[in-house]
């Protein structure tokens, strides 16, 4: 059985910062690609960003030159360091994984809430 587990969420002021977790445990065994997705109240869930095996990312025009994503591939984990969050980056933040345990699957973890307000 896959988990994804995220952790790092909260309650932030305009231009602050927060870094989002999510730890992949389970008999897994290769990582193709893992992810950050979100969804605002009344919104369709969209892609943060996103970071293959090779190390190669994308983002969301909304964030790029805010948010870093970054993966630690011995501990199966990936994060999201985001900075100069404003109002519109709350939302419901979901880690997002394809991987073999061992057939091909994609999975989602439970989700954490990030709220940007003063």
């Amino acid at each position: 059985q896959v988990q994804l587990a995220e952790s790092g969420g909260g309650l932030v002021q305009p231009g602050g910062s927060l870094r989002l977790s999510c730890a992949a445990s389970g008999s897994i065994l290769s990582i193709d690609a893992m992810g950050w997705y979100r969804q605002a109240p009344g919104k369709q869930r969209e892609l943060v960003a996103h970071i293959i095996g090779g190390g190669g990312t994308n983002y969301a025009d909304s964030v790029k030159g805010r948010f870093t994503i970054s993966r630690d591939n011995a501990k199966n984990t990936v994060y999201l360091q985001m900075n100069s969050l404003k109002p519109e980056d709350t939302a419901v933040y979901y880690c997002n994984a394809d991987l073999r345990a061992p057939g091909r699957a994609n999975y989602w973890g439970q989700g954490t809430q990030v709220t940007v307000s003063s």
